[in-house]
């Protein structure tokens, strides 16, 4: 295996179309910016939001790609950008009284993370 200069690299994964209201995935995401790869484990493991979920697939599927693609270890990881982005609105109707239909909006988002080497 060759060494490479691990200062600068950085491993991306993302979840599109993701069924959650992105008000509420940035709740969980402001917690983890920052932090490295096992507090962001811990930290979701045990927050209480639904949220935490796929937000934990795309933690662990990034670093994953950094370990598998650049040979990068896990343990010197760290979360340095994390985005929220709105997705496409799945609209629905309701049926209400008198023959009117009430519309409901069922907001998706996308989730990216990008993960570093931390010197």
């Amino acid at each position: 295996m060759t060494e490479v200069n691990n200062s600068n690299l950085q491993v991306r994964a993302f979840a599109k179309s993701v069924r959650m209201s992105p008000h509420k995935v940035r709740k969980v995401v402001d917690q983890i910016r920052g932090r490295s790869y096992e507090q962001a484990l811990m930290l979701l493991e045990f927050m209480p939001y639904r949220a935490c979920y796929p937000i934990l697939q795309v933690v662990c599927s990034a670093a994953a790609n950094a370990n598998h693609n650049l040979g990068l270890s896990k343990a010197n990881l760290f979360i340095s950008e994390i985005m929220v982005d709105k997705g496409p609105v799945l609209k629905r109707f309701r049926p209400r009284a008198q023959g009117r239909g009430y519309p409901i909006r069922k907001p998706t988002c996308s989730i990216t993370v990008v993960v570093k080497n931390r010197v």
